[in-house]
């Protein structure tokens, strides 16, 4: 019974406490806009709440190598400042978590932020007991982005086999292209391997992208 009760009283330690503005202190004085609790604290209020979000914000080949059930996948990366579509309700319960605590806390204040009133943040899967699961939802789509200088430029990809193998090729890890200068109107840059192509005879104009000999990626701009 002793050994219960120091327990009780350590977690009641380090239980958030609330402020009068829906915030939250954390046992370093903290203020925080979402609530963090143990990964025990969090099966049951899955166990508990038939309809809380459970939420990965891992990259999508992290959430699918292994995931708790149930759980959808919004990379950290992906929230900005505008609410998600995948999350229309604010004051539902979301339970948040990563691989290792870091970008779940990350995520947490950046939903806190636009208005979410029961966030919860719960850690990593890294030391998850309970159950989890691999694969991908059937109805989740993978989008192919296009940054230049960490800009995200809008592209309306084609359905075609080399843009699917290029998604497939940049589902791990972000691909680097060094694009040069080509004719006073286009940049040329490597893939670095041959990706299926799908040539056919077409007219550019600035601001296409289009795969050359299969390995090379041209953009035209002006």
């Amino acid at each position: 019974m002793k050994k219960i009760c120091i327990l009780i009283a350590a977690a009641i330690l380090f239980l958030p406490a609330c402020t009068a503005n829906g915030q939250v202190t954390d046992e370093n004085d903290v203020v925080r806009g979402y609530v963090q609790i143990s990964q025990e604290e969090a099966q049951e209020m899955m166990d508990k709440e038939g309809d809380c979000i459970i939420l990965d914000v891992r990259r999508l080949d992290e959430y699918e190598g292994g995931h708790i059930p149930g759980a959808i996948c919004i990379p950290n990366e992906s929230i900005g400042t505008e609410q998600p579509e995948e999350l229309p309700d604010k004051e539902q319960i979301i339970l948040v978590y990563c691989r290792s605590g870091n970008r779940s806390k990350q995520a947490s204040e950046k939903l806190a932020a636009m208005g979410y009133s029961n966030i919860y943040e719960f850690g990593g899967v890294n030391t998850w007991e309970g159950e989890t699961v691999t694969g991908l939802p059937e109805d989740v789509e993978m989008i192919l982005e296009m940054k230049i200088a960490e800009v995200e430029v809008p592209v309306t990809w084609e359905n075609n086999d080399s843009v699917k193998a290029l998604t497939q090729l940049v589902k791990k890890d972000p691909l680097t292209i060094q694009m040069s200068m080509y004719g006073g109107f286009e940049q040329v840059g490597s893939i670095g391997q041959d990706i299926p192509r799908d040539d056919r005879q077409t007219t550019t104009r600035a601001g296409d992208i289009v795969l050359y000999s299969g390995n090379q990626i041209v953009v035209f701009y002006g």
